[in-house]
């Protein structure tokens, strides 16, 4: 094996100095980030839109780019569940496209949509015959853009043809070839014969299209131009948005002790394992192979697409820093006192214990992650004392409700409690540890993740730019739940965060009078930031719909920050409110509704960031792992700044292993 340790580029000064902090008291690095300079990043929306658009763009060259990006990191598949969103799928486009990769076609099109009217363009969503599609509207028309099939439609003039265009041209060529509208067989027999390409006699619109090759499949060889002749059929038409969620980023924060592996592999591992949804077909997928064999023209470098990672906590419940990286450390001392001067022997192992034996110490962890928790433990060391105990709690909820997940007594060495039914499909929890009369001498908390391999920073042969950042150090609380109370088992519902209700109804959050609202509580850990929140929503007329609102006082007075205005049936509004007060930590959020006619939330989520109380940077730790004709290559580069850039060079084309950040020694 090769070994080859990277020194950091540029100057090396005091490096939590640059965000006012001393290392030894960083308790957390926030916004942890390695990119290549083969990969776009798009780890928020801010960066895909600078990874993806650029000034000068003609709206025409934004709408292929937009279409772009959701090609290059959703594969058509079997879609993801978490319950949160619509239709109980994943409708954000950052979490499909740093977490899973994968969905199928009215989440493509939902993303689409999205990322289009973030852009500042006005976007559309259809649903046809057995498919769901977006249009994006530019010099006055609309054009079709299929991010699921990989498809859209140049006109002679090289316009992109709209989803009326395109079915008045499948419309004329079955007017004048009877017997194939309806007929799948004889479609699929017509475009594979003439040695795969008499598709090209079917109408010119789609025989001039680029996205079709031999026998007429199209890129993912799934579907094909037998697909598009019947989707386009006219027999199914009409307006339809799935919806569409925004506030999901990427932050990796690390703390002493934390350890994240991303890898380009998986271990079979994935969401809905519990049998809530199906067995993504990608999970055994390789890259240009199979239904992924486009991926690679789309500039996909990973081996395959689903990947499981770790992350690896050794909570260092000795070290009178820890206050520094948790929520909670009270009435907590260390030990053993050194040995008596003169005394030999060896120092027994120290620990933590509570100073006033009334009552127990308490340590309160919290656990975000910007990857889906698929499995969970802790590993608990202890040493009792005749009546000591060791509780340990867990809250999925930002510590509204706590759940006692293990009582410790009369016990010394390791305790192991499984949390993965309580963490599956989650990114965040906290745990509580209550010591009374006894001593921690150990804690770990260890999980498996899942993430997509697409994003992941590869590198390729040749020589690579690889460039790492830890931004502001700022943590995110997030609100998001189930909006269907049926769904509790799988995922969180939204009384499950205590919030206030006026003329809602219970099963779901549906007005039941003129006017209503729902308001949910949020606090944060440190000096709010700002507020990202949003909703999408059903409104039975235009007139009805739901306003968003904060207030800063305890719900003496609410701030309307973005009126519904006119609503159509389906609609999807996000906003950021950055007018916090200073000293903030306690807000609450308002979603305010008008009109009663089946007006409803379908889903919704609240974002506050806010300042990290022990944030700053401290030298981050980047171990890249890869092979070269099968042998193991590995480059650790310590950065020392909270911007660097460095080169790895490899010899010969990588296959991708893994990608380690932790905190340096």
């Amino acid at each position: 094996m090769k070994h080859f340790f990277a020194v950091c580029m540029g100057v090396l000064f005091s490096a939590a100095a640059c965000f006012g902090q001393k290392p030894e008291s960083v308790g957390v690095v926030s916004h942890v980030k390695v990119l290549s300079d083969k990969i776009p990043d798009v780890s928020s929306l801010e960066a895909w839109k600078n990874s993806y658009l650029s000034p000068g763009m003609s709206d025409r060259e934004k709408g292929i780019a937009i279409w772009r990006s959701v090609v290059q990191h959703q594969h058509q598949n079997t879609p993801p569940k978490e319950f949160i969103h619509a239709e109980s799928t994943v409708l954000d486009f950052l979490k499909i496209a740093n977490v899973y990769g994968y969905s199928f076609c009215s989440v493509g099109a939902a993303e689409v949509i999205g990322l289009a009217r973030h852009a500042g363009m006005q976007a559309r969503g259809w649903t046809i015959k057995g498919h769901c599609v977006p249009e994006i509207f530019w010099d006055g028309k609309w054009h079709l853009l299929d991010p699921s099939l990989i498809n859209y439609f140049p006109k002679p003039d090289g316009d992109i043809a709209s989803v009326a265009e395109i079915m008045a041209a499948v419309k004329a060529w079955y007017e004048k070839n009877p017997g194939f509208k309806g007929n799948h067989k004889k479609l699929y027999t017509y475009g594979r014969e003439e040695g795969g390409w008499r598709w090209k006699q079917g109408p010119k619109l789609l025989a001039e299209c680029p996205f079709y090759g031999i026998r007429g499949w199209l890129p993912a060889k799934t579907h094909g131009w037998y697909s598009t002749m019947q989707e386009y059929d006219g027999t199914t038409l009409f307006r339809y948005e799935s919806g569409y969620s925004q506030g999901y980023q990427v932050n990796v924060q690390l703390r002493p002790g934390m350890r994240l592996v991303r890898n380009w592999s998986n271990k079979g591992l994935y969401a809905n394992m519990d049998k809530t949804g199906g067995k993504p077909g990608c999970l055994g997928g390789t890259i240009g192979k199979g239904d992924l064999v486009h991926c690679p023209g789309f500039g996909d470098l990973a081996p395959g697409r689903v990947g499981n990672g770790t992350l690896e906590y050794v909570v260092p419940v000795t070290s009178p820093r820890l206050a520094d990286s948790v929520l909670v450390y009270e009435n907590f001392t260390h030990g053993p006192p050194p040995l008596p001067r003169g005394v030999k022997g060896t120092r027994p192992a120290p620990y933590s214990t509570n100073v006033d034996r009334t009552r127990p110490g308490i340590l309160v962890l919290r656990m975000p992650s910007s990857y889906l928790y698929l499995t969970g433990e802790v590993t608990l060391t202890s040493r009792m004392a005749l009546q000591g105990t060791i509780v340990v709690s867990f809250s999925d909820n930002n510590g509204l409700d706590w759940k006692e997940v293990a009582r410790i007594s009369r016990t010394v060495g390791k305790t192991k409690i499984d949390l993965s039914k309580l963490v599956l499909r989650r990114y965040d929890y906290r745990l509580k540890v209550e010591v009374k009369n006894a001593k921690l001498v150990g804690l770990k908390i260890t999980h498996d993740v899942q993430h997509s391999q697409r994003p992941l920073p590869a590198l390729t042969q040749g020589e690579n730019t690889v460039t790492f950042s830890a931004a502001s150090p700022e943590g995110t609380v997030t609100i998001e739940a189930s909006a269907n109370l049926k769904n509790r088992g799988k995922a969180l519902v939204f009384t499950d965060f205590h919030p206030q209700m006026q003329n809602i109804a219970r099963g779901r959050l549906m007005l039941t009078g003129d006017t209503g609202h729902i308001t949910f509580p949020i606090e944060t850990p440190g000096d709010m930031t700002r507020l990202r929140f949003g909703c999408f929503y059903w409104a039975g007329k235009p007139d009805a719909g739901w306003d968003l609102q904060v207030s800063f006082d305890a719900g003496k007075t609410f701030q309307t920050v973005k009126p519904f205005g006119k609503s159509v049936k389906r609609n999807a509004r996000w906003t950021t409110f950055e007018g916090v007060p200073p000293n903030t930590r306690k807000a609450l959020v308002r979603y305010a509704g008008t009109g009663k006619d089946n007006t409803n939330l379908l889903n919704f989520r609240i974002d506050a960031d806010y300042v990290e109380p022990h944030g700053g940077f401290r030298p981050v730790k980047v171990t890249y792992i890869w092979t070269e004709d099968g042998e193991r290559k590995e480059n650790v580069h310590i950065a020392k700044t909270p911007n660097d850039t460095y080169t790895i060079t490899c010899a010969k084309k990588p296959l991708m292993k893994s990608l380690i950040v932790e905190l340096a020694e």
